[in-house]
């Protein structure tokens, strides 16, 4: 894949545009083998992904003018540079752009402005279904801009049939935090139905969702073929986000408990459950470690999904100690998931699979089943 963003030095967020795919997944499923180093992993094929439109999500930072607004990220010096032509987005998603910079000017949002910290619209944060339909959030400074948006929302939803969610999110402060507190609905419905693997998956405004919906897919799948296989009475699903992996793992006689921080998560993984008329399938609002060194028993499965940071030494030490039989533990970076391994040596990972949910950059999931020896 080329890129004239990325050629032209405006863009380098993919810092393997240009290098041909099979040499980056090589690479990655390299560098992986060689974090975790253990000769007795039984290591799947590696899952590829699509080179370029595989993005479900756009984040659009917005800069310029209000009649000449640019969409896409900041540069060094704090301006915009206009990346609506961005390949790893999807054509769905980049086919919103020039209708959105339209409304931009159309309902009057000043584009927040960073060295002066003046404006009021900072980013547009789109998501993508796999049947096209789309959510989109404007993240505002205040409301002053509400009364515009309401007024002519009527004419963007005729010219965009495929907007079904549509919010405002005000963030008022100076920094670098993506979004804020208060949430505003401005249509009727306030989620996404995306279609991941075996799930309908519904997906509300400030829930995390994967980027790459086909590798998302995979991975739930695969995790959903290592519980089958092992057959667990109980599984939990720490770090469960919206639910991929709890929902994937229902089966008969089997009790699911999905647990993670955000009540709004845990709100839609409820959601997918009842539409999907799942049994056995619970979900709880709260922290993954705190629920698992309180519970009295461990369950007889593991699935942890953590964030960056990995599950860290507290949850790695109770996985050690619990007599929890097997692991499921699915990473986005694997430096983390090595630290975690090497704190809980009785469980050792017996099946691997990277997974390509990133191309163009360095980052990957991979997704191991652990086996208490």
């Amino acid at each position: 894949m080329r890129c004239s963003y990325f050629d032209a030095g405006e863009c380098r967020s993919c810092t393997l545009m240009g290098r041909p795919y099979a040499d980056q997944l090589a690479e990655k499923q390299r560098h992986c083998a060689g974090i975790l180093d253990d000769p007795g992993i039984d290591w799947l094929p590696p899952v590829a992904s699509a080179e370029d439109g595989y993005r479900n999500r756009a984040k659009m930072v917005v800069t310029g003018t209000v009649e000449a607004p640019r969409l896409g990220i900041l540069g060094a010096d704090g301006h915009g540079v206009d990346l609506t032509g961005c390949g790893v987005c999807s054509p769905g998603l980049r086919a919103t752009f020039p209708v959105l910079s339209r409304f931009i000017t159309t309902a009057r949002l000043t584009p927040y402005d960073v060295p002066r910290r003046r404006g009021e619209l900072k980013y547009l944060l789109l998501t993508e279904s796999p049947d096209g339909r789309v959510m989109l959030r404007f993240v505002l400074r205040t409301d002053e801009a509400l009364p515009r948006i309401r007024k002519h929302l009527a004419t963007l939803l005729t010219e965009l049939p495929q907007l079904a969610v549509v919010t405002a999110n005000l963030q008022p402060e100076h920094k670098a935090v993506l979004e804020g507190e208060r949430e505003i609905p401005l249509t009727d419905a306030d989620s996404l139905r995306v279609r991941a693997g075996d799930v309908d998956l519904h997906v509300l405004p400030k829930s995390f969702f994967q980027t790459n919906t086909a590798i998302a897919s995979a991975l739930y799948r695969q995790g959903r073929d290592w519980i089958r296989e092992v057959a667990p009475a109980t599984v939990w699903d720490l770090y469960c986000g919206v639910g991929g992996f709890a929902l994937h793992g229902a089966g008969p006689g089997r009790t699911v408990t999905g647990i993670e921080i955000s009540p709004e998560a845990i709100t839609a993984a409820e959601r997918s459950r009842d539409a999907a008329r799942l049994t056995g399938v619970s979900f709880v609002a709260g922290d993954a470690t705190a629920y698992a060194v309180a519970a009295p028993t461990p369950p007889d499965l593991v699935v942890v999904n953590p964030p960056r940071r990995g599950i860290g030494p507290e949850l790695s030490g109770w996985l050690e100690t619990s007599g929890v039989r097997h692991v499921i533990y699915s990473s986005c970076y694997a430096p983390s998931l090595g630290r975690d391994l090497a704190a809980m040596p009785s469980l050792r990972p017996r099946k691997a699979r990277l997974l390509d949910m990133f191309p163009q950059t360095r980052h990957y999931e991979v997704i191991t089943l652990l086996e208490r020896g």
